[in-house]
């Protein structure tokens, strides 16, 4: 098999070729690597104009590779041995699955919980902490880089020793940091957090923890020049016309771990092709299917076969898939050639959807409603409809709960508003990713119980990545959304608020300019946090109605 190779039958076969002849008439590919912000229409080109430095990176992040080595040497004298990466979205999930890969161990710290932060506030004396931030003004990053920096001064430890500042030149946090002493790595500010897996924030963090990032950029650059040719067999052309080609549109994108060797891939390519096209109405809602069965296929969706990049089979023998797929797909590659192939086509995806890729509207509002909230001293939000046994419930998005007065009931009538054609359910969990993760696994239960496609996403962290789309695309979902009161709350050094305010205000925020958009949401709040999970647990995962 090549160093990369995108297999398409069914549906996807035919929006390749119907779209990949057009692309390449249109010098799509070439215009792409040349940086031709033109691509995506008038009305994109202002913001596309700032964002598309990523096409090059395999290449002009090639210092980073010594300057990160010698940041290394010089830390490794403290005697670390634990890296804690303090990040949002395109900051903290292109690390993840980088060092996941190399099998090496990071502690991504992507949470505002109070009690998620505290449990990362360890092992002091052998941890090194990289605050990553694009902007400088991320919230969440910036409360976990005060309470870093506290934790580390009351241990009698100078945080300049042991913190490393990622962010773009002249952010306000550039200008903080450097002015205090503190080691700061400047990213490329022409490229937008999503596709900046080979900048800094990819790279700094990945290599402190061990990870060959010379290796991930070899494989990179030794597909940049395929990706950037004008031909009908380009992988990106074909990829993104599988993607966003299909008539009618499958906006469904069911991405399957089926032997790749790149781990975690799914939540680092759910984030790119979420926030990128889930907007002005349209976009591809991916969904991370969790297990390799067939059953995670929808008449509305394409299949995504992440295989290893041995893998010989061919996808049209593949007939326990490809019977029950009418529109399916097979990617494999190395982890560097991946991540740019995916930009590559998700960025033509946008162009045949008629969307600007690189923007993101929906995440913006989401965050100005928390902090108006937060401001007010609203935290949770208004009082419940009704109380059954630890949980709290409350209906927003219009007037839909009826008479339900148990959790199972509110489900139930969450649910009935569902499109059995066409809808999703997404469950946003406002939990600890770790402690709680076998919550995760309601997703596949109630795409056992409705038939359609449902998403799992940890809160904060999904407002980074699906929650664009969640507001930004079709009316199509019906949203759960699951919180909890912290077991011990956190205060932010030289903030006015706590985390836990901070966290309450992020989920009603949310919830809030869902339901301005007139999607129906369900919140569930557990007043204890075993009981109320067990409640909430079983209430999803019923098969019955």
């Amino acid at each position: 098999m090549s160093t990369l190779d995108v297999t398409a039958t069914g549906a996807a076969a035919d929006a390749v070729a119907a779209h990949v002849p057009t692309l390449v008439a249109d010098r799509v590919a070439s215009r792409l690597f040349a940086q031709d912000h033109t691509l995506w229409g008038e009305a994109a080109e202002e913001e596309s104009a700032k964002r598309l430095s990523w096409t090059g990176l395999a290449r002009s992040s090639r210092h980073l590779v010594g300057e990160i080595a010698a940041l290394k040497g010089e830390l490794e004298e403290t005697g670390y041995d634990r890296v804690v990466l303090c990040g949002m979205g395109g900051s903290s999930l292109a690390p993840e699955v980088i060092c996941a890969t190399a099998g090496v161990p990071i502690v991504v710290l992507d949470s505002s919980d109070p009690d998620v932060v505290r449990a990362a506030l360890t092992d002091l004396d052998r941890t090194v902490v990289v605050v990553s931030s694009k902007s400088g003004s991320t919230v969440e990053t910036d409360s976990q880089r005060r309470a870093f920096e506290a934790a580390f001064t009351e241990a009698g430890i100078d945080p300049t020793t042991r913190l490393v500042v990622v962010t773009d030149p002249g952010s306000p946090l550039d200008g903080d940091a450097r002015s205090r002493g503190f080691r700061v790595v400047n990213a490329d500010p022409d490229v937008g957090g999503r596709y900046s897996a080979l900048t800094a924030f990819g790279l700094v963090p990945s290599g402190l923890a061990g990870a060959d990032i010379e290796a991930l950029l070899d494989d990179a650059e030794a597909v940049t020049d395929i990706l950037a040719a004008d031909d009908d067999a380009n992988p990106a052309l074909r990829l993104g016309a599988a993607m966003g080609g299909t008539a009618p549109l499958r906006d469904k994108l069911v991405l399957v771990d089926d032997g790749t060797e790149n781990v975690g891939f799914g939540a680092w390519a759910e984030q790119l092709i979420a926030e990128s096209t889930g907007k002005d109405g349209t976009g591809i809602l991916p969904v991370v299917a969790i297990g390799t069965e067939p059953a995670h296929l929808y008449d509305d969706a394409t299949v995504v076969r992440l295989v290893a990049s041995d893998d010989d089979t061919d996808v049209e023998a593949d007939s326990a898939t490809a019977a029950t797929a009418a529109s399916l797909v097979t990617v494999a590659g190395p982890l560097g050639a991946q991540m740019l192939l995916w930009e590559a086509a998700t960025a033509v995806a946008g162009r045949l959807l008629g969307i600007n890729p690189f923007d993101q509207p929906d995440v913006e509002s989401a965050k100005a409603a928390a902090r108006e909230l937060l401001d007010a001293g609203i935290g949770a939000g208004d009082a419940p409809a009704f109380t059954d046994g630890a949980v709290e419930v409350r209906a927003l998005g219009g007037d839909w709960l009826g008479d339900a007065s148990t959790v199972d009931a509110a489900v139930d009538a969450l649910l009935a508003r569902l499109d059995g054609s066409h809808g999703y359910v997404a469950v946003m969990a406002y939990l600890d990713r770790e402690a709680d993760a076998d919550l995760e696994h309601v997703a596949r239960d109630l795409f056992d119980r409705t038939g359609r496609p449902a998403t799992f996403g940890w809160g904060p962290r999904f407002l980074h990545s699906t929650g664009q789309y969640h507001k930004g695309g079709p009316a199509t979902g019906v949203y759960v959304q699951v919180t909890t009161a912290p077991a011990q709350d956190l205060d932010v050094p030289g903030r006015d608020f706590t985390l836990g305010q901070f966290i309450a205000s992020q989920a009603a925020g949310d919830a809030t300019v869902l339901a301005d958009h007139g999607r129906p949401v369900l919140r569930l709040h557990l007043t204890d946090h075993d009981s109320g999970l067990a409640q909430v647990t079983a209430a999803l995962g019923r098969t019955h109605g």
